[in-house]
């Protein structure tokens, strides 16, 4: 499978099985889809030539250039960069019976909120039931679950979340030295990470995040009337002055690396772009703001009829990116963050975050579910801490949920990028979580094209 499209004056190729991408020209764009069958079935050049002078007689290319780009593409499907097979789908029924461990939990510290986001899934903390502050015991219990149920891996991460967690910080602070002390007779190693609305983030608060920390999320929706529209207090006042210099300091404090200044965007700001570039201007350089996952009947929900204009937004912004990173005033999108080397391993690429298996959320009385977005859903309760996983069921689903089991990813060039997409948001809208959220996926495909855009005019930029 390649996927073929041109982005900001440059001819791109993808080859979605080996992930080699190519930035060619004219003639051998538009011969890529034209051949792809005929060099599978071992043709011989001559007749590619053939083939591919009968598809672009009406085009004005010489047979010259027909020819060279004819053994052009030959060339890089012999070298397994173009046209290539598919490794993964061999190995799926293997991949679906592996062990796996749990390695990750979203411990909600706190099933309360000081703000009222208008788009909060959680319903201002309380997650479809009530308000609660974890205790530490169950904390406690929730690490020595994962602890005792990590197998032999060594990183364990651990993100303390919301509601917001800063309403019950001292309970973090003791989780946190208490997972310190497993650490050695275990042999374990603890990442613990802190999702914030800045409100209650003080002096104190920040020095012991910068030591224990290793990663911060600091919500914030962008320019101030948009952020004070979608996340003010009860009493309705903003809460965009109030958090901003807080953000500015822990983003400097840790030097401008791990950390997020985290967004989300509407249908009352479609022109995001502009949100985004709003939080560079104030300096921060690990920016997220991602679109709003939420149903039509809201009046923020994003429809169909936005896709047109957010794609348009994600090209405008990959420009400008590219314009500031040559400028020497780069910053980090977390959606264009794209590794063409590397990548993710297998089980990412085919499964995405490990949710329900790998990773638990684990509320504040102690039951788990697969993730954040399924707490409060009886259906995909799958135990606690106190008796462990009593709906092994459950467990087994999501471990068998992959881009093979989902129809709308089999032919999708995106599917090893985003792993299928989010389990959650395609059960919300279709009752499945092999299905996939329609307008997610079209946004996601677009964001992909801009992230490896990017990379090709970053490298022409450094060739030139």
């Amino acid at each position: 499978m390649v996927h073929v499209y041109k982005n900001n004056g440059y001819n791109l190729a993808l080859d979605v099985n080996s992930g080699c991408v190519h930035v060619i020209d004219d003639v051998v764009y538009d011969l890529i889809p034209v051949l792809e069958d005929a060099v599978k079935e071992k043709k011989s050049e001559e007749e590619l030539v053939k083939i591919a002078g009968q598809a672009l007689k009406k085009a004005s290319y010489t047979g010259e250039e027909i020819a060279e780009a004819v053994e052009e593409i030959l060339t890089l499907a012999k070298e397994e960069m173009l046209y290539t097979k598919d490794i993964y789908e061999p190995y799926i029924e293997e991949f679906k019976n592996r062990e796996t461990v749990v390695k990750a939990l979203c411990l909600h510290i706190a099933h309360d909120c000081n703000l009222a986001c208008r788009y909060c899934f959680a319903e201002e903390g309380e997650y479809h039931g009530r308000r609660a502050l974890m205790s530490y015991e169950v904390g406690k219990k929730a690490l020595n679950f994962l602890v005792k149920n990590s197998g032999s891996r060594v990183n364990l991460e651990v993100d303390f979340f919301g509601g917001e967690p800063l309403m019950n910080w001292q309970v973090v602070k003791d989780l946190v030295a208490y997972g310190r002390s497993l650490e050695e007779p275990f042999h374990k190693k603890f990442r613990f990470t802190l999702t914030t609305n800045g409100v209650l983030l003080n002096d104190e608060i920040l020095e012991f995040a910068n030591r224990e920390m290793s990663n911060i999320v600091l919500s914030i929706d962008g320019r101030k009337e948009v952020h004070d529209f979608m996340r003010p207090h009860r009493g309705g006042q903003g809460s965009y002055e109030e958090i901003v210099p807080k953000y500015i300091k822990t983003a400097e404090s840790r030097n401008q690396m791990n950390y997020y200044v985290r967004g989300t965007f509407t249908r009352h700001n479609l022109d995001f772009s502009k949100d985004v570039l709003h939080l560079a201007d104030l300096g921060f350089k690990q920016i997220s703001v991602e679109p709003v996952v939420a149903d039509e009947s809201e009046d923020y929900a994003i429809r169909e009829e936005d896709i047109p204009f957010i794609k348009e937004q994600y090209d405008e912004l990959a420009k400008e990116m590219i314009k500031r990173k040559k400028e020497g005033k780069g910053f980090n999108f977390f959606h264009f963050m794209i590794d063409l080397d590397g990548g993710p391993c297998v089980a990412k690429r085919l499964s995405g975050c490990g949710s329900g298996c790998e990773y638990l959320a684990v509320t504040p009385w102690g039951d788990f579910y697969p993730c954040h977005q399924f707490v409060g859903m009886e259906r995909f309760l799958m135990g606690n801490v106190d008796e462990g996983i009593k709906n092994p069921g459950i467990r087994d689903e999501f471990k068998n949920c992959n881009v093979y089991a989902k129809e709308k990813c089999k032919d999708c060039f995106a599917k090893f990028y985003c792993s299928g997409g989010c389990a959650a948001n395609s059960y919300n809208f279709h009752g499945s979580i092999n299905d996939a959220y329609d307008i997610g996926c079209e946004l996601q495909r677009k964001r992909i094209e801009c992230a490896i855009m990017i990379k090709a005019a970053l490298a022409d930029g450094e060739e030139n």
